[in-house]
């Protein structure tokens, strides 16, 4: 079985199965507070290819403009519901989405914002030579980055010397030894850790 048939059919089956939750979900966000369910914001995929990744809205409208591109974990900008969300990793459902429009995969780098990836050295930009994924190591690893970010006195900085390289380190070791076995051992690493929270 091939990664692309792989990451069609899971997440074929995943929003079959979890549409009552993705439809709780977004009542809940209309209620708690006003704009729209879900949020649209332009990640770098393969290639350097720009695409617009989903996510449930877990933060207020215009948050993007009232602060970083980062967040930390007493952000005011992020909604009570938003945090249930984020706790539990729900608002990065929608991204199956993203998956079956082939412009990521259940597994691989996590995207990042134009801007930080612009940082990134000739070596660092090996991670743009496949599809983004939903969960990765580095997603396990920093499973706690918010609570990370929290501490410092200067987030963002912290962020792209400190959490970044290590998180493209991560991902450069998963493109060394990536197939589907290994897929599925990050997936059920990850809905774990979830379960665990």
């Amino acid at each position: 079985m091939s990664k692309r048939i792989f990451d069609l059919f899971f997440s074929l089956i995943g929003i079959t199965i979890l549409l009552p939750l993705f439809l709780m979900i977004a009542i809940s966000i209309k209620l708690d507070s006003p704009g729209p369910v879900f949020f649209r914001q332009v990640r770098v995929g393969r290639f350097g290819c720009e695409f617009k990744i989903y996510k449930f809205r877990t933060m207020i409208i215009e948050a993007e403009k009232m602060g970083k591109q980062i967040t930390i974990d007493n952000d005011q900008r992020i909604t009570r519901i938003g945090r249930f969300l984020r706790k539990y990793k729900l608002d990065e459902l929608p991204q199956l989405l993203n998956v079956i429009k082939g412009e990521m995969s259940l597994v691989g780098p996590r995207p990042e914002v134009p801007k930080y990836v612009y940082m990134y050295t000739h070596e660092q930009r090996r991670v743009l030579e496949v599809l983004p994924g939903i969960t990765d190591l580095a997603s396990i690893k920093f499973r706690n980055e918010n609570q990370l970010l929290k501490h410092n006195h200067n987030p963002e900085d912290f962020y792209i010397h400190e959490i970044m390289p290590q998180k493209l380190k991560l991902n450069i070791e998963y493109i060394e030894q990536m197939g589907l076995s290994f897929d599925l051992l990050i997936i059920c690493k990850t809905l774990l850790q979830v379960i665990a929270t």
